[in-house]
């Protein structure tokens, strides 16, 4: 009886191993590098294709994605977002840590192949924590326009990299699609 269960077991575990060998070779794991940096679970590669998990590349890409589920269909978009930061009448990037700021963001967008329903321009300090500057609500359906934002008053008490984020939303119930990036380095 014990002989019996034991070859049992053998050749469940036998059959158990030869299907997981025989699944990682049909569907292999790919890392993607983008700028340096690996992404998780960003890709695999079967029959000789390689397939890339779109939806993690789209904010790495600043991009908008949209699934259609009835036609079984992504669309893409990748506007140009060129993002200025002015103090006065002096575009900067390089500021001291400690010193209190004043200015403001204005932003060109064009290839703008999609409406949008509202935009925001928010702040990240280097721990992560979002300021948001402004926020409007609106429909825009112009493919390239410009947006500025009114004064900003920020503090940038630490050192090290702030994020100045512009997002999209393609309509009032989704998510903020992140499109457009500038960095602050406090020094």
């Amino acid at each position: 009886m014990r002989f019996r269960r034991l070859l049992v077991l053998l050749l469940v575990m036998s059959l158990w191993g030869g299907t997981m060998i025989f699944a990682d070779s049909a569907a292999q794991k790919v890392r993607v590098i983008l700028n340096g940096t690996e992404l998780d679970d960003a890709g695999i590669m079967a029959e000789g294709k390689t397939y890339l998990a779109i939806r993690q590349l789209a904010n790495t890409l600043q991009s908008i994605v949209v699934w259609d589920e009835g036609a079984k269909k992504v669309s893409i978009f990748k506007p140009n977002v060129h993002m200025f930061l002015f103090q006065d009448s002096t575009i900067f990037g390089n500021v001291n840590k400690g010193n209190k700021y004043t200015f403001k963001v204005f932003a060109q967008v064009d290839s703008l192949t999609t409406d949008i329903s509202a935009v925001k321009v928010s702040i990240f300090d280097p721990g992560g924590t979002e300021k948001v500057i402004q926020s409007e609500n609106e429909k825009i359906s112009k493919d390239n326009f410009w947006f500025r934002t009114g004064d900003v008053k920020y503090n940038f008490d630490q050192a090290g990299k702030y994020a100045v984020r512009f997002y999209m939303k393609l309509n009032a119930s989704d998510d903020w699609k992140l499109v457009s990036e500038k960095v602050i380095t406090a020094q």
